[in-house]
């Protein structure tokens, strides 16, 4: 894999872990701030929030992954 590949990996882990932090907070506000009032929400906010780490743990997994081999 080029370094070129390598960087862009690593460029996709920096988005989604900005993406999943980014929906943490959200359900945090929520958790924090609406509940109990929001309690409808919270299945939709706490799926995006798994959804989004899951992102984040698989481009991570291919950059590690990248890298090692790389190296």
């Amino acid at each position: 894999m080029s370094d070129e590949d390598i960087k862009a990996l690593e460029k996709e882990v920096k988005k989604t872990k900005r993406l999943a932090n980014e929906a943490a907070s959200v359900l945090h506000d929520l958790i924090e701030d609406r509940l109990p009032d929001a309690y409808g929400e919270l299945m939709g906010v706490a799926q995006a929030t798994y959804d989004a780490c899951k992102a984040w743990d698989e481009a991570n997994k291919k950059f590690l992954a990248a890298s090692a081999t790389s190296a």
